[in-house]
C-alpha cells in the first residue's frame, strides 16, 4: 500500500479577482496521452512543488491544466498589441491559460501559465495547440537566459500530449508549463485603455505597481513612477540581450513585459557572426526586429505604453504627454549606460578610465567585429585568452590582422582583467545548430541530446573539458540562411 501524501497545491487567483475585465475563465483541453518530456526539478522545488509528485498522473494533470486544484480559477488573459507595427485591438491568450499564482520559497508571487493548452475565445481561427519542437525551444532558451543572469520567464515542464498538430507538416503536440513574475504586458495596458474604462486602467496600473514596482506607490505621481520603472527595466533588459547576442525575433508590444522579464521565445535565436542586421524570424521579412534594431523597437514599444497610461498621468492630455515624453527620453541614456557598462565588463576595463578613451576603444571594437564577421561569443571569450597573453583564439577569428593588432595594442595597454571577463562572457550559449539538433531528436523521442545541452547551458561561464563542441561555431554545412518559426 502506498503511503505517499498528495501535496496541497495552493493556486491563487489574484489576477482573475483584481482584473476580471481582462480575463475570461476557461479550461484547458483534455490531453489524449500525456507524457512528461522534461521537468525543471530545481524550479519546481523553488515553487514549493514536489518534483516526484509532478511526475505522477496528478502532477502531469496540473502541468497540462487538466487537473487543477479545487478553488483555482484558470483564465485566458485579454490584451491588445502592435504586431510588426500594426495595431490589433484584441489578441489575448489564443493558446494559453493562466492557471493561477504560486508563492515561491522566497515569498514571491509567480504565475503558473500554460502554452499549447487548446483553443480559447481569443484563438482567432487558430487551433490553440503547440508542437513539441517549439515548446522545447522555449524551455532550452529561457533556461539558458536564466543561467546567463538575464531576467526571463522560466520553463517548468514540457508535456507531450499525444495529439498531432498540423503546421507545415504533422507534428507531435505538447504543452509548456511556464513560470513568470507575471504575464502583464504593454499590450495588457493597451487593451485596458481601448475599453475607455479609466477605472479598469487604474486597477491594472495599481496591480502592476503592487506586483512589480511597489516603490512607485509611495511616489508623488505613482503612475508616472510606474512608467519610469518600466522604462528603466526594459533599457537594462535589452542591453543585456545585446551584450550576449540574443535576438528575440518578435518584439510586438504584447511581448514586452511590465516586469522587465524576457517573454515568448518564439522565433528567437543567438547570433553566431556579429552582424546588427541579423534576422532569424521567417515572418520578419522587413527586418523590423533585427538584432541591431532591438533598442529602437523597445523605445517604440514604450511609447505605446505611455499612450496607454496617459489618462492616469494628468487630467489634461497635453500635460500627460509632456510627462510621458520626458520620462521616455530617459530610455536612450539608460540603455546606452547599461550597454556601455556591459561592454566595459566584457573587455575587462578597469574603473576610472577617461570616457573618451573607453568610448573610442569600444566603438572601434564594434566596427572591427562587424567588418570581420567574427563569431560573437567565441571572440569575446577569446579576448580573455588574449588578456592572458594568448592572442591566437581571438586574433584567429579576424581577417584584418593589422586592424586587430592595432586595436589590441591599445586595449592591452589598459591592463584588462581576464578573470573578470570570464565571469561575463559565456563560453556556452544555445547555439542554433545545437538547439536544432536537440529539438529534432526530442521530436523523434530521443531526449538525451536535449538533456545534455541543458546541462551544459546551466553553467555557461564555466569551461569544462569534453564540451568543446558546445563552444564551437556552427559548421559551414549549417548555412547562413537559418530561420526560426513562431510555432503557431
Amino acid at each position: 500500500m502506498s503511503t505517499r501524501v498528495v501535496p496541497t497545491v495552493d493556486l491563487g487567483h489574484q489576477y482573475a479577482d483584481d482584473l476580471a475585465g481582462l480575463a475570461l475563465p476557461w479550461q484547458a483541453a483534455e490531453v489524449p496521452d500525456p507524457r512528461l518530456l522534461v521537468l525543471n526539478e530545481a524550479l519546481a522545488a523553488d515553487l514549493g512543488l514536489d518534483p516526484d509528485w509532478l511526475r505522477t498522473a496528478e502532477g502531469v494533470g496540473l502541468l497540462t491544466g487538466t487537473r487543477v486544484p479545487e478553488g483555482a480559477t484558470p483564465v485566458a488573459q485579454a490584451y491588445a498589441g502592435h504586431q510588426f507595427g500594426g495595431y490589433s485591438p484584441r489578441l489575448g491568450d489564443g493558446r494559453a491559460l493562466l492557471l493561477g499564482e504560486l508563492t515561491d520559497t522566497e515569498g514571491r508571487l509567480r504565475d503558473l501559465h500554460l502554452k499549447g493548452s487548446g483553443r480559447t475565445p481569443f484563438s482567432r481561427g487558430g487551433d490553440g495547440y503547440a508542437a513539441v519542437g517549439p515548446m522545447l525551444r522555449e524551455y532550452v532558451v529561457s533556461e539558458a537566459m536564466h543561467a546567463l543572469g538575464i531576467p526571463t520567464t522560466r520553463s517548468l515542464a514540457v508535456v507531450a500530449t499525444g495529439r498531432v498538430v498540423h503546421r507545415e507538416t504533422v507534428l507531435p503536440g505538447a504543452v509548456l508549463a511556464r513560470v513568470a513574475s507575471s504575464h502583464l504586458r504593454v499590450g495588457t495596458f493597451q487593451y485596458a485603455r481601448a475599453t475607455d474604462d479609466r477605472e479598469l486602467l487604474r486597477r491594472l496600473a495599481d496591480h502592476a505597481i503592487a506586483r512589480h514596482h511597489p516603490e512607485a506607490a509611495d511616489a508623488d505621481q505613482p503612475y508616472l513612477a510606474l512608467f519610469d520603472a518600466v522604462v528603466a527595466a526594459q533599457a537594462s533588459l535589452v542591453a543585456r540581450w545585446m551584450l550576449v547576442g540574443f535576438v528575440h525575433g518578435v518584439m510586438n508590444t504584447d511581448n514586452m513585459t511590465i516586469s522587465g522579464e524576457t517573454i515568448d521565445y518564439g522565433p528567437c535565436a543567438f547570433i553566431d557572426v556579429f552582424d546588427p542586421a541579423t534576422v532569424f524570424s521567417s515572418i520578419d521579412t522587413g527586418g523590423r526586429y533585427a538584432f541591431g534594431n532591438q533598442p529602437v523597437v523597445a523605445e517604440w514599444n514604450l511609447a505605446r505604453f505611455a499612450e496607454a497610461l496617459l489618462p492616469l498621468l494628468a487630467d489634461e492630455q497635453d500635460d500627460a504627454v509632456a510627462l510621458a515624453v520626458a520620462s521616455l527620453e530617459r530610455f536612450r541614456g539608460l540603455y546606452s549606460e547599461a550597454w556601455r557598462a556591459g561592454m566595459h565588463a566584457k573587455i575587462g576595463l578597469p574603473d576610472g578610465l577617461a570616457d573618451d578613451v573607453t568610448s573610442a576603444l569600444v566603438a572601434d571594437l564594434v566596427t572591427l567585429m562587424r567588418d570581420n564577421h567574427v563569431d560573437h561569443t567565441s571572440f569575446f571569450r577569446g579576448l580573455s585568452a588574449a588578456a592572458r597573453s594568448d592572442a591566437e583564439p581571438a586574433r584567429g577569428l579576424v581577417l584584418d590582422l593589422a586592424a586587430y593588432d592595432a586595436w589590441a595594442e591599445r586595449w592591452l595597454a589598459l591592463a584588462p582583467d581576464a578573470a573578470a571577463m570570464d565571469r561575463v562572457n559565456p563560453a556556452y550559449i544555445p547555439r542554433n545548430h545545437l538547439v536544432e539538433e536537440a529539438l529534432a531528436a526530442g521530436t523523434d523521442g530521443d531526449l538525451a541530446p536535449l538533456q545534455e545541452l541543458l546541462e551544459v547551458l546551466s553553467a555557461p561561464y564555466d569551461v569544462r573539458p569534453g564540451l568543446e563542441r558546445f563552444a564551437e561555431p556552427a559548421p559551414e554545412s549549417f548555412g547562413r540562411g537559418y530561420q526560426t518559426f513562431c510555432g503557431t
